[in-house]
């Protein structure tokens, strides 16, 4: 429900404010609740989440090392014995008597090392060109040889960096070998630990909805947990920078890693998406879906909350923007369900009718009191004419013109029959100045060559504009009696008529000596003071001149009330005599 006031095209109801300040609040609350939900539960259940399959895939990987450790100690333990090195340092034949003979006591010594736990597959000790000697358990009959092994560069610097190697086989299993060497630094030969599957595969299980990898640093798979899908995720285990953390697979699979720093292994925890997020994901949209019932139930009670509180306020609205002069007996609808409400339409209603009665009688007071102020302005105006002209006739009597006499008596006439002929009617400002132009006429025959005059006006415009009777002529008559006293003749009296953008000015100019700046500033005071009828105070020091120029602008004023403008000022362009400026609205406002 719109309407149109004044520059605002269109205003919202009040309803409507009223809404839209809940429903503003309401949003503001509800998401500075979501706020607090996503920074305060969801974002740290998702960290502790994401930390949770790290801590999961650096559990794997310490499970792996204790279990790398457990050989190590244990090939510590064979080393340890000093039998080893004198049974390696003879050289005889495997099958010679002095060869089986030493199987059997390497045999014993790793029997002796291992104890009644068995957590391997099996335990090989190769001699220095990396042929096997002899096998604890023996499952292989023919043991993989360390020649291939011994060839590369690089295990020469494996060993020096921590002592022992973690080989994959081709068969895929997987061997801890070192070297069996003194304290000397002198290599006798060299021990191999087959490594158990069941153990490497141990700490990969019991991870629900997800999927354990190790990789070797070659990218060799080491061990995974049961039924994953080695051939469709392998390909996505990506080598990542840093020891450990976290990134996302083109299958929108989150991919958890951690290396070892002991065996250079790269523990994988491959997780999908919704089992990281599910909890994330089950209380973000719980909190949505709460927040989303929340606000549309909110919407609908605050909607109709307000439309029930202001019906009433609606209605009174209605009521008042139909009330008007001819309409002051509306019917106020008093019906409501608010105790406040009904004693506000019963005070509106009594409002109206003292309103009705008030205005009647304010209209016929400023009736008679505009025609009062305007006849009384009036009459001060028009002796002080008469006085004026009368004088003049005086003197061309006594000077014997008797033809101008005779013409300034018919003129005088006629202007008279101006003056009180229909005083409460407006004229043209077509009139006003041929009216004005007669008054010059007869103060010409006192001047004679010294007064000159001009008015420049187009008659079929000014015929359009409606006055007060009188309001030129005191300007004009101003002038002759006061401009002229310290300036030498011609003296010249100079009246424009102008029209532009809706507004019409008159210009009253002389060449005389022009106002004192203080005297301006009089004028223009006397003028603003006559509004609150402190005028009279300064009636007898302002001289008759100023007071004809103050009741003229008084009789405009209550003509066009707030659209004129009076001005007085000096003339800069000549640097001689005043301009008297009347600017007013074409928009006709008559009383």
């Amino acid at each position: 429900m719109n309407r149109k006031f004044g520059k605002n095209q269109f205003q919202a109801s009040l309803q409507t404010k009223f809404f839209l300040t809940f429903v503003v609040l309401l949003l503001i609350v509800l998401g500075s609740f979501l706020v607090y939900v996503n920074l305060v539960v969801i974002q740290p259940l998702k960290e502790k989440t994401e930390n949770e399959k790290l801590m999961s895939a650096e559990k794997v990987s310490d499970q792996l090392d204790i279990y790398i450790d457990s050989q190590n100690q244990l090939s510590q333990r064979i080393l340890s014995n000093k039998d080893v090195y004198i049974l390696l340092a003879d050289d005889a034949a495997s099958q010679t008597f002095e060869g089986l003979s030493r199987s059997r006591k390497l045999k014993d010594i790793m029997f002796q090392a291992i104890g009644p736990s068995l957590n391997i597959q099996d335990m090989i000790i190769y001699n220095l060109e990396g042929s096997a000697l002899v096998s604890y358990i023996g499952y292989d009959r023919t043991p993989p040889s360390l020649k291939p092994l011994l060839a590369d560069s690089e295990t020469s610097a494996i060993w020096s960096r921590s002592g022992y190697l973690l080989n994959r086989e081709e068969a895929g299993k997987v061997s801890f070998i070192r070297p069996i060497i003194n304290q000397n630094g002198e290599i006798f030969g060299y021990l191999s630990i087959q490594l158990d599957q069941a153990y490497l595969q141990m700490p990969a299980e019991g991870l629900a909805d997800s999927e354990v990898f190790v990789l070797a640093q070659d990218g060799q798979l080491i061990s995974s947990s049961q039924n994953a899908e080695v051939d469709k995720l392998l390909s996505t285990l990506e080598p990542r920078s840093g020891a450990s953390g976290m990134y996302m697979d083109h299958q929108q699979n989150y991919i958890t890693y951690y290396k070892s720093s002991s065996s250079d292994w790269t523990t994988y925890i491959v997780t999908p998406k919704q089992a990281v997020l599910g909890p994330v994901s089950s209380i973000s949209n719980i909190s949505i879906l709460l927040i989303t019932s929340l606000m549309l139930f909110s919407f609908f009670y605050i909607y109709f909350s307000a439309k029930n509180l202001l019906l009433p306020i609606r209605k009174l609205r209605n009521q008042i923007l139909r009330v008007n002069y001819s309409n002051m007996n509306v019917k106020v609808d008093s019906r409501s369900h608010n105790n406040e409400l009904i004693l506000l339409n019963e005070s509106f209603q009594e409002l109206l009718e003292r309103l009705q009665q008030s205005i009647e009688r304010e209209k016929l007071a400023l009736h008679e009191e505009i025609k009062a102020r305007n006849s009384a302005l009036q009459a001060q105006i028009a002796p002080h004419f008469i006085h004026n002209v009368l004088y003049l006739i005086s003197i061309a009597a006594q000077e014997g013109k008797d033809q101008v006499v005779q013409d300034m008596c018919k003129q005088l006439s006629d202007s008279l029959r101006y003056v009180v002929s229909s005083p409460y009617q407006h004229v043209s400002l077509s009139d006003e100045l041929a009216y004005t132009r007669n008054y010059l006429s007869l103060v010409q025959q006192k001047y004679e060559d010294d007064l000159e005059w001009d008015i420049e006006a187009d008659d079929d415009l000014t015929g359009l504009i409606q006055l007060p009777r009188l309001v030129i002529q005191p300007f004009v008559e101003n002038c002759i009696e006061h401009a002229f006293e310290n300036t030498d003749p011609p003296w010249r009296i100079s009246i424009r008529f102008k029209l532009y953008n809706g507004l019409w000015a008159i210009e009253i100019s002389d060449n005389g000596e022009g106002l004192a700046d203080d005297k301006i500033k009089e004028i223009l005071g006397n003028i603003d003071d006559s509004d609150s009828g402190a005028l009279e105070l300064k009636m007898n020091s302002t001289g008759i001149g100023n007071m004809g120029m103050v009741n003229t602008v008084n009789r405009l004023k209550l003509m066009y009330k707030n659209r004129l403008f009076f001005n007085v000022y000096n003339n800069a362009e000549t640097g001689k005599g005043a301009t008297i400026q009347i600017i007013a609205s074409l928009t006709k406002d008559f009383y």
